[in-house]
């Protein structure tokens, strides 16, 4: 089976020096289990390595049903010592529908709530984080990102006097689908940025050509979007055989694989695949138990996907 691959980006390695940044902690389920942490550069916190994103996965409405499915896949993140959810306006009901989980869980113990302003206009910025606090329910977010780098130059100023007054922990940047590396990297040079959301995944990985360097180089944590091609690539391995190899790595199945390849990356702090299925998101949550893949290793995975 042939994949479309974008470019053939080799890891030199250059970064191995933070991979100290890669840390175990205990889960909420299992005081013994220890899960992949990576500390955040601007603070030297640890957030785990897997977190969840909501786009279309949380954009369910009012249907009963769909909230209540939604909440049982929340209560498994947390269970697994979940901590990043991203989310933003333009995913329709998503932060609405988080609100509404957040509320019937009561316990929401380790969230890292992240979520975007996502508007050309400078005066509905202030607006529209306000509303977020709102539907999240919440009155301090961890991360507030600009979304798709739409109107930075007054977001982010806007974003930096909310993180002075205490109500925004950390500031971010996002992209997606590999467009605007170019303004993103010259975007991310700013102290005011200390998070950059991006496109990786084992192949889609412009990033690795200059993004994920700079990140490491310039001290800014990087959360990757699109991890499976928003299904794509699970689907399309579906049925195909791991390498008997990935066990060494506690891979058991192909959403660990491809997960264990991005968060193994040592400039990648976390990635947020999304679900709607409480299965799968145990599945996604064990990819951050078991050994951390090397450089040689992630090659390996490259190679191995590469010729199916």
């Amino acid at each position: 089976m042939k994949f479309p691959v974008r470019r053939r980006a080799v890891l030199t390695g250059c970064l191995s020096g933070i991979t100290a940044s890669l840390l175990g902690f205990p889960s909420a389920g299992t005081a013994s289990e220890k899960k992949l942490a990576k500390r955040i550069p601007a603070s030297g916190e640890l957030l785990p390595a897997v977190g969840m994103g909501t786009w279309v996965t949380f954009n369910v409405g009012p249907v009963p049903a769909l909230r209540a499915q939604r909440t049982e896949v929340l209560r498994s993140f947390f269970r697994h010592g979940g901590g990043m959810i991203d989310s933003s306006p333009m995913y329709g009901t998503s932060e609405e529908v988080l609100g509404h989980c957040f509320e019937q869980l009561g316990d929401t113990t380790g969230l890292f709530s992240a979520s975007k302003i996502w508007t050309r206009s400078s005066a509905e910025g202030p607006s529209q984080l306000s509303e977020s606090f709102r539907l999240w329910g919440i009155d301090r977010f961890n991360l507030m990102q600009v979304h798709n780098l739409v109107n930075w130059e007054a977001h982010l100023p806007m974003l930096a006097d909310q993180k002075q007054a205490g109500r925004v922990r950390y500031v971010g940047l996002t992209t997606s689908h590999g467009s605007r590396h170019g303004e993103m990297a010259q975007v991310m040079k700013s102290d005011a940025v200390d998070f950059v959301q991006l496109t990786y995944n084992i192949l889609d990985r412009e990033a690795e050509d200059r993004l994920l360097p700079m990140a490491a180089d310039l001290g800014k944590a990087v959360i990757v979007n699109r991890p499976f091609r928003r299904g794509a690539l699970p689907d399309a391995l579906k049925g195909k055989p791991l390498p008997d190899w990935a066990r060494e790595f506690g891979i058991e199945n192909w959403a660990q694989f491809l997960l264990k390849f991005i968060i193994s990356h040592p400039a990648v702090t976390c990635a947020i695949p999304a679900t709607t299925q409480v299965a799968h998101m145990d599945e996604n949550m064990r990819a951050m138990e078991g050994e951390v893949p090397d450089a040689e290793t992630r090659q390996r995975m490259i190679r191995y996907v590469e010729a199916l």
